[in-house]
Formats: C-alpha cells, structure tokens, sequence
C-alpha cells in the first residue's frame, strides 16, 4: 500500500492477506486553503450545524460559517472553564442544538469535538465533516468514538467523516503542545504495532501484513522531521496531518484498532480516567501516549533479558483490591468488563513459556527505551515531566492495571504475568 490518503477513501481495495479493505471517507486534502473546499463538500447538504469550543472556533469557525453561508442552521460553541469532556453532558448540548430538519454537521476541533460529532451523527444517522484545528492525535479518520459515559471511558464503533478538512495554514498555527502531542501519537505506533505482533502470535489474532508496513513506514518518516515540526515548518505540519489521518484509515481499513492502539494507549486511557475519577491533571492524549510509549519499551527491555521465564499471578482478592483503591467507585464496572473479556480465567503460562523464544524475538522489533526517549526529546519533549505529574507509584499502577480498562491483549499482560508480585507459579 502507498502512502497516498485520496487512493486509500472510497474504493475497494483487494489485499494480499485475503480480505478486500474499505474506508468510506469521501476526501481528505491537507493544503494550504483547504477550507475553501467546504462548500464543495456540503453542496447537497441545507441545514448545517456547526459545533466547536472557545479554543477551536477562532481557528477558522468565522471563516468556516462565512462558507456555509445561508444553510448554517445552528451554531454550538462549548464553553468550559478546563478541558471538555465527551460526556453525557456534552452530548445532551449537542442533541439539543439539532432541529428535526438538520442534515450535517461540520465540526471544529479534533479528538473531542471529533468523538462528539462522531457519536451524535452516528445515532442520528447523518454525515459529518471535522474541520481539523491542530494535528494533535490519529482519530480524525477512525470510526471510534471515545466517550466518557458513567464517568468511565467507552469506545464505540460509530463511522468515520465523509470529508476531513486539514488546513495547513490553520494547523501551522496549532499551539506547540498539541504539535508535539501528534508527534508523539505516531511515535506510539511502535509500540502498538509489536502489541498487534504479539496479539497475532499468543491470541491468533488477523495480522495485514500490508497494513503493518506502511503505519511502521509512515513512522519512521516522520521521526525524521521533529525539528521541523517544533520550528513549525508547513512541509513537516502536512506530514504529520497526513500520518495521523492515515493511520485512522488504516483502522478503517482492518475494522480494528490494532495498528493505532496498543498498550501505550491503555496507559494514556489509565491516566485519563484515574484523572477524572479524581479530579487530578493529565497530559493531552498524545503526549500520554509518548511517555507511556517509553515505558512499556523499557517493560519489553525487561522482559527480553529474561532467560527462563517464571510467573508470579497476582491472587484475585489482591486485584479486587488494587482496583478498588485505584478505580472506587468504579472498580465493578472494570471487573465487569474483565469478565466479559475473560484473558484472568485462562492460563496463560503454559503459552508463555512454549513460545518464550517467539516472543523475546517479537519485542526485540520495538525501538528501546532511549530511543524512544530520543525521538521525544528531538520534539522538545520534556520526559521529567512525566514522572513529575504522576509520580513512579502511578505510572506502576499503569503499567499493571492500564490493561483492565480494554478488552484487548498487549504486553501489558505478559509483564503482569511475571511481576505483579503474587506466590510463584
């Protein structure tokens, strides 16, 4: 596959691992002035609801509702004191500004405003177009939706934008963070594409070949430009809009989250919820992403220098225990979920142990730890920050209890079959 996003939207495109992908997005340029394509994209379109935030719509919403002209029905402008949150409050403001006669909405923003429109459209059966504010994380093409509902965060399989508009002489001018955060989201594939390695491997999972080389490809060209991102060069801001965008395709393209998410999104999602639960600061999503990118790298270091693996499961009671101190209220509602996924009820160390050699060779493939750190720190990256804000005891409940929140296998799981602390097996 190449790395062309208009030859990836609307076709059928047949596979070497035997399935014929398909993404239905309609076009996605990133240029200069690609806001002035809006009105091409919403001429069949003549009840418009345009939704932002107060960050987002002085990016280019005064612009964007001067194109839309007379069929702008509504407009939605979220105001917050902090962050928004995709909650049920947020999606309530949402509803509530749709009329029985709305036909599309056009969305300013990304992973928020992007999840939120993604998520009403999808229940009210309708198109929508996410006029992109800043390359800050790889949703902008994905049919997840990830929401924040009973205070927990649900991904739902919703649909993917008919059109996403990425203007680069919008998104040159992104703060330097959510820069940095996008950077930071595509450096993270490496450790999502050896998750999915691994998940092929111990679960027998579906693997594209095809799909895998070119997020890994797009990767490694974009390690090569974070100097030229943080000087915010308008060459290197398309290659990163274009990479983010790319890999929510290629989510699309194999129905599943694997290329994009593995376990260094898990502990990005345990530090967003444990943030909400209790009320405390979180990076943006990408950055989450980064560090937590340089942590499972050391954890698959750590594993790799094993010889001769001994497990040592942690009891039940003391994981009962553990998420009720880390989740409170909510600790039921990961149990429940762990139950549904039911990875704690199989034994998992007879695998282990017979494909020990399989898998040391799978980890070995991910970028260490310093290097990974290295990639960061040529963006700006400042890694004692990530520490600082967390401190080691949270990011240790992390890397043991950030799986609990997905349904989905990682790395996470192997290093907590062999150093969650219980009674040697």
């Amino acid at each position: 596959m190449e790395f062309d996003i208009q030859s990836l939207c609307s076709r059928p495109i047949p596979c070497s691992c035997g399935r014929t992908h398909f993404c239905g997005i309609a076009a996605a340029p990133v240029e200069s002035g690609a806001i002035r394509r809006l009105p091409e994209f919403t001429a069949a379109y003549r009840h418009i609801l345009l939704i932002a935030d107060t960050n987002t719509y002085p990016t280019c919403g005064p612009q964007a509702a001067a194109l839309l002209g007379e069929r702008l029905e509504n407009t939605l402008i979220y105001r917050r004191e902090g962050m928004l949150v995709p909650n049920e409050e947020a999606i309530a403001e949402a509803e509530a500004a749709l009329t029985p006669e709305t036909d599309f909405i056009v969305g300013i923003g990304s992973g928020v405003i992007q999840d939120l429109c993604k998520y009403v459209t999808w229940k009210r059966g309708m198109d929508y177009c996410i006029v992109a504010s800043a390359p800050s994380m790889d949703g902008y093409a994905s049919t997840g939706a990830a929401m924040i509902i009973g205070g927990m965060k649900v991904t739902y399989t919703t649909h993917a934008p008919k059109y996403i508009v990425a203007d680069t002489d919008v998104l040159c001018q992104a703060p330097l963070d959510m820069i940095r955060s996008g950077y930071g989201d595509i450096i993270g594939k490496y450790s999502s594409l050896n998750d999915w390695r691994l998940a092929h491997l111990l679960q027998g999972e579906y693997l594209c070949e095809e799909v895998y080389d070119l997020v890994k490809r797009v990767t490694d060209q974009l390690r090569a430009s974070a100097g030229q991102l943080v000087r915010r060069e308008p060459a290197a801001i398309r290659l990163l809009t274009e990479a983010l965008i790319l890999v929510g395709i290629t989510l699309s393209l194999v129905g599943s989250t694997r290329p994009g998410s593995g376990s260094e999104h898990h502990m990005s999602h345990f530090f967003e919820i444990v943030g909400l639960i209790r009320q405390e600061p979180y990076f943006l999503h990408g950055t989450d992403v980064a560090y937590s990118t340089i942590e499972t790298a050391r954890l698959r270091e750590r594993l790799c220098a094993v010889q001769a693996p001994v497990f040592r499961p942690e009891s039940p009671e003391r994981r009962r225990a553990a998420w009720q101190r880390i989740y409170g209220p909510f600790a039921g509602e990961v149990e429940a979920l762990q139950q549904h996924y039911g990875l704690y009820d199989q034994d998992m160390t007879a695998l282990y142990r017979e494909k020990w050699p399989e898998i040391v060779e799978i980890l070995r493939q991910c970028p260490t730890a310093a290097e990974i750190s290295r990639m960061l720190t040529d963006a700006g990256c400042d890694l004692a920050a990530f520490e600082k804000l967390y401190g080691r005891a949270k990011i240790a409940d992390a890397l043991l209890y950030g799986k609990d929140l997905k349904e989905r296998f990682s790395v996470l799981w192997i290093g907590y079959a062999m150093f969650s602390g219980g009674d040697a097996q």
